[in-house]
């Protein structure tokens, strides 16, 4: 009976072992598709709360001793959770943006007349502007550096501004479309982040106004912040 079973299985043709090898190519192809996306969309995350959360505390190791830190400042927002602290650190590349949110280094220091500018990830890489859409007008940010706590107002939403990534405007030293060579004579705040979840061609933007410093009792006095 066996041999009869064997005798009525199909010859493995060429043709056969061709098919079984392409199916075998899209199944791993398949495979590397979903393990990419679960490392951007999970696995960065991981990796690079973890590294923020070093950041933070080395930088506020640096403060205590009176030097300034690994990064330039840190970044709360009451509307992101009572618990959100994220550090700010030097640059909008790639590098800089997983390591928390990035500072245009060619915009103002914290608290400065000017555009201070800072940038973050919706998703992956620690995702710190997750609820950005969440942001509403009115809403306080603050920005703590070594020597100073600043605390600006949002004049917009998350969701109210939003431009093509080329759009140069929100990192001029005045933010405004017709902001192009203006003096400044504001203290304001300019934070930006891809318009929708996955991939994007705009950015949402937001602007806040200083209305309070307050000088930390603790500091001592070295360069910037």
């Amino acid at each position: 009976m066996s041999a009869t079973v064997a005798s009525k299985r199909p010859p493995r043709t060429p043709r056969r072992r061709i098919a079984t090898a392409i199916g075998v190519i899209f199944l791993l192809a398949g495979l590397g598709v979903i393990g990419y996306f679960a490392w951007q969309y999970f696995g960065t995350n991981i990796v690079a709360k973890q590294k923020q959360a070093e950041i933070k505390k080395e930088t506020k190791i640096q403060w205590e001793k009176g030097v300034d830190g690994n990064a330039i400042a840190m970044l709360r927002v009451e509307r992101f959770g009572a618990d959100y602290e994220v550090p700010i650190v030097k640059g909008f590349d790639k590098r800089a943006l997983a390591r928390g949110v990035g500072w245009d280094t060619e915009s103002e220091m914290p608290g400065e007349i000017g555009n201070f500018a800072i940038a973050g990830h919706r998703v992956t890489h620690g995702e710190p502007f997750s609820k950005f859409p969440k942001l509403e007008k009115g809403d306080e940010v603050v920005v703590e550096t070594r020597r100073k706590i600043y605390t600006y107002e949002l004049r917009n939403s998350g969701t109210s501004i939003t431009v093509p990534f080329s759009t140069p405007w929100p990192l001029w030293r005045v933010p405004d479309p017709d902001g192009r060579n203006q003096k400044p004579t504001e203290r304001l705040l300019t934070m930006v982040t891809c318009s929708e979840l996955f991939h994007t061609d705009n950015r949402s933007v937001v602007i806040g106004e200083l209305v309070s410093t307050y000088d930390k009792p603790t500091a001592t006095t070295t360069t910037n912040g």
